[in-house]
């Protein structure tokens, strides 16, 4: 599995008396296989470093480097190419496409990358995320809760190595953010996939095998499970 890590890390906004200082100087490691959640309070600089990290948003100095190759180096099209098969993405509002059904929502960054899915896989997903019976229905007629299952399962279709997830408990109930959390862990585990989410939730921080704590761009605490 590629290393994933970041060396010395910038990202600022606006000049001079407006200069916004979002992440840094960061150096860091995301260790393989692991469940890394960063915290932070708002504006600690949790997000931009998330989006830096999935190639989303283009650091304004120093380097994230995924095995051998510094991605913001790469062109568009490398990029994209990484971020379709290397990373899966789940954010706080779902982003499903509403003009297509579940099954379709899943298999887009499979499509995406002009390839076949593999039907067995996708559907041994599905399984693990209780949607057999939901496939032919669109986004509006889903609960949130089954929408972010969506989400979930669409970020493991193309079988990637890192999933990033933006406070994708954010808009659920206490009920719903348990059973997510839980097979979230439990498909990343499975297929010994790296998580990395940003979460306000102390109670799924806890869950994490390693919380790292932002502020004001730094990093101000790393702790891991013993």
């Amino acid at each position: 599995m590629k290393k994933l890590y970041t060396n010395v890390l910038k990202r600022y906004y606006g000049k001079k008396d407006s200069l916004v200082k979002a992440v840094d100087g960061i150096s860091l490691e995301i260790e393989n296989g692991r469940f890394t959640a960063i915290v932070g309070t708002s504006g600690s600089g949790k997000s931009t470093l998330l989006h830096c990290l999935a190639g989303l948003d283009k650091p304004t100095d120093g380097e994230v480097i995924l095995g051998d190759k510094n991605i913001y180096k790469l062109n568009d099209d490398e990029l994209s190419k990484i971020r379709r098969q290397d990373f899966g993405f789940i954010f706080q509002s779902f982003n499903l496409i509403p003009v297509l059904n579940v099954y379709d929502n899943i298999i887009l960054p499979i499509q995406l990358d002009g390839k076949k899915e593999d039907k067995e896989y996708i559907m041994n997903i599905i399984k693990k995320v209780g949607l057999e019976d939901q496939l032919k229905k669109f986004p509006n007629e889903l609960s949130g809760g089954q929408q972010q299952r969506v989400a979930i399962a669409r970020a493991l279709s193309n079988k990637p190595a890192v999933i990033f997830a933006d406070e994708p408990t954010g808009n659920l109930d206490s009920k719903t953010t348990e059973e997510v959390m839980s097979l979230l862990e439990n498909t990343v585990s499975e297929l010994n996939q790296t998580l990395v989410m940003i979460t306000h939730d102390e109670n799924i921080a806890k869950q994490a095998d390693r919380v790292i704590t932002i502020s004001d761009g730094k990093i101000i605490k790393d702790e891991r499970k013993q």
